[in-house]
């Protein structure tokens, strides 16, 4: 279980420009407002959680996915 949360903290990190951002980290964190990762970037991250865990996430399940709690659970639920 912390596998999962670990290896979405690092590919999210890999989109995260500004590192001071991770200082007041948790898992209610948003990605967006929180770690000020933009849109486009969001994609990259969805096709990186595709690729590592084999899995697809649907256009509805990206709009619910938030923060850092939704992308776990969902990759949790997928992968169970």
């Amino acid at each position: 279980m912390d596998e999962i949360k670990n290896s979405v903290i690092e590919i999210l990190r890999k989109y995260t420009i500004n590192k001071d951002v991770w200082n007041n980290f948790g898992e209610n964190s948003s990605i967006v407002r929180d770690l000020k990762i933009n849109s486009a970037r969001i994609v990259d991250i969805i096709i990186d959680l595709e690729d590592k865990y084999n899995i697809e996430i649907s256009d509805e399940e990206l709009e619910k996915l938030t923060c850092f709690k939704d992308i776990v659970d969902l990759i949790k639920s997928k992968t169970s």
